[in-house]
């Protein structure tokens, strides 16, 4: 009897799901990452990115010149000055899926969001959600409480300008222990400033305001003197701005729509591409793409009709033509880069001459580097057959269509203890782990020459498959997860130091992050608590009473994979690397990696003496 149950298959096994019971059940597929905010990709951002893209898309037609977002206490509210939602329309909008204006491609051309999806996945996934609309004098609210309308008010007169209100609570339910970095939210604001130019954002009181478009986003941006002034060309649909560092990769910023494609797609391919075919014929010379495009910084910007991406989060373009022509989007930017960067160069020819000895130079580089790498990737290969090294993932970042691969993570952590740890409770779908040997070199000052002859940095840049090109990047986060003690620390610095001299742009892409780990365990007969600091272990101890039994966790191998397991899910901490507009890699590097100075000394000594008195402090209560 319990065979036939379980192999039966009827019609009482079908079931539909409404609107909102589908996006709480399938939240990735709407928002990609489930995370707590440490992430720039995590789903609280697409919440506002959803609601803010409504706004833009209003000032794109024209329709109000400012919108005024406010982030407090979890609470995110959103109000621009358009048109406004037509009221009659006003809960349909945010609660049905399959309705908007955007399948009109009159009244949204080149529109931002898709078909009105993101406002219902905002409403779905929010504990509270509030909208109103604002019309010639009349206005309406509506409220709901995780999809399910609560309130809806009858048209009323109003004395407000014309526009929208936003107000929505993320449901804690749905993103655990959440909030909201500000140096994330602020870069997505910028982004929407740099390519709408003449839009005031007030966000918390600040103003964010752009009048030069991508000029102006490469100049918040590098953190070294270029090569050469920055180079700003736009055309009808299209607009790029370049320039060469110093460093050895490739730097891209690229947008669609106003869509931050931090995955690039077809659009920077074809940018890509068509920057080598002009530059070769500009110097008729056939000079390798890799000597092009080497220590590029770059931001390129298309509108296109009905874009396709690769998953609703819309990080990577999938389009191979540019409607409405049927253009490819290779012939789109090629045609456009023969003209405007041709044009550009034969008109500033002292910033010709110096974008050529940048190429000449990244050629003599690589030429004296070619033995190098060959021999370096013949032993990366071997060494990837022979030992354990990697223990890899299923899915990884450059996997096609899928929301699952902004979760792939590659630990990079120290000795076999820890790794063995991690390795035993991860996630074999989406965690990857790398083990270190030992402490990394200090590549302080040095060139990438040291990357190939070095078997660590070697085989961990062909683990992350970067070794030629930044795009094909494996996994989304890459997290250091070194012990908590000076060793630790120093190694953790060792690795920031190797990414900031070789691969600046995976910071700046903030794909680097920490692993915190806790430093104590304090528990009794009925409850254990992991504290992350002295000040939580007095707080834990203060709360279970009594004779508490304390360990002091000196190095992640000491603890257990069963608890480890604890510490590399859901509720992992993490901190990302980040790097204000105002940080130079260069400063950072010299003070903290070169030579010792009385500053640093000064420092050490200073931060020492906190240390000691917090732990005091600890030992006394």
């Amino acid at each position: 009897m319990a065979e036939e149950k379980k192999g039966n298959y009827s019609e009482d096994d079908i079931k539909t799901l409404d609107w909102k019971e589908h996006i709480r059940l399938r939240p990735g597929m709407y928002i990609g990452k489930l995370g707590d905010g440490q992430s720039h990709d995590d789903g609280i951002y697409i919440l506002v990115k959803e609601v803010f893209d409504n706004c833009i898309d209003e000032y794109v037609m024209g329709h109000g010149k400012k919108v005024e977002i406010t982030i407090k206490d979890q609470v995110v509210r959103v109000r621009d000055y358009g048109r406004g939602i037509p009221l009659g329309k006003l809960v349909d909008v945010v609660s049905k899926i399959n309705t908007g204006a955007k399948y009109d491609s009159e009244a949204f051309k080149k529109s931002v969001g898709l078909n009105g999806v993101g406002t219902k996945a905002v409403n779905a996934l929010s504990s509270a959600f509030k909208v109103e609309a604002y019309r010639e004098g009349k206005m309406r609210t509506a409220e709901f409480v995780r999809g399910v309308l609560i309130t809806e008010s009858a048209i009323v007169d109003s004395n407000q300008k014309n526009g929208t209100l936003v107000v929505f609570t993320p449901d804690s339910t749905v993103f655990h222990n959440y909030h909201f970095l500000t140096e994330y939210v602020e870069k997505m604001l910028w982004n929407y400033a740099y390519l709408n130019t003449g839009l005031s954002i007030h966000y918390n009181g600040q103003e964010i305001k752009s009048e030069n478009g991508l000029y102006d986003l490469l100049v918040q941006n590098i953190q070294e003197t270029p090569i050469y002034p920055i180079i700003h060309i736009k055309g009808f649909d299209i607009e790029v701005a370049m320039t060469h560092g110093h460093g050895y990769g490739e730097e891209y910023y690229s947008f669609v729509n106003g869509q931050h494609t931090t995955q690039g797609g077809t659009h920077q391919q074809a940018f890509r591409e068509s920057l080598v075919t002009v530059i070769r014929n500009y110097y008729k010379k056939d000079f390798d793409a890799v000597d092009i495009r080497t220590s590029i910084i770059a931001a390129v910007s298309v509108k296109v009709q009905e874009p396709v991406f690769e998953s609703q989060t819309k990080t990577k373009l999938g389009s191979a033509e540019v409607a409405p022509n049927g253009q490819s989007m290779k012939a789109f930017i090629n045609d456009f880069l023969k003209t405007a960067l041709d044009n550009y160069l034969h008109k500033n020819t002292t910033v010709a001459n110096e974008l050529l000895s940048k190429i000449l130079q990244s050629e003599r580089e690589r030429k004296e580097l070619s033995g190098i790498k060959k021999l370096a990737r013949e032993r990366a290969k071997k060494s990837n057959v022979h030992n354990k090294k990697l223990r890899d993932c299923r899915i990884h970042l450059t996997d096609a269509k899928d929301a699952r691969n902004l979760e792939s993570t590659l630990f990079i952590c120290e000795g076999d203890s820890a790794s063995g740890s991690i390795t035993k409770v991860r996630d074999v779908n989406s965690q990857a782990v790398f083990s270190l040997k030992g402490k990394p070199l200090n590549v302080y000052g040095l060139t990438k020459k040291i990357v190939y002859e070095n078997e660590e940095f070697n085989l961990l840049q062909a683990a992350l498959n970067i070794e030629d090109d930044y795009e094909n990047l494996r996994y989304n986060n890459i997290v250091l997860a070194t012990d908590a003690d000076v060793d630790g620390m120093h190694i953790r610095l060792l690795l920031i130091t190797f990414f900031i001299q070789f691969f600046p742009e995976l910071i700046k892409a903030n794909h680097v992050y920490i692993l915190q780990t806790p430093l104590f365990r304090v528990r009794n007969q009925k409850e254990t608590i992991y504290c992350y600091s002295a000040q939580e272990r007095i707080a834990a101890m203060a709360k279970l009473g009594g004779k508490p039994e304390i360990t002091r966790f000196k190095g992640l191998g000491e603890i257990s994979p069963d608890e480890f397991k604890n510490f590399i899910g859901k509720d992992m901490r993490i901190d990302p690397v980040l790097t204000s507009k105002e940080t130079s890699f260069e400063q950072l590097m010299s003070y903290y990696m070169g030579k010792n100075t009385p500053q640093r000394q000064e420092f050490i000594i200073e931060n020492l003496r906190i240390e000691r008195d917090e732990v005091v402090e600890s030992e006394v209560v």
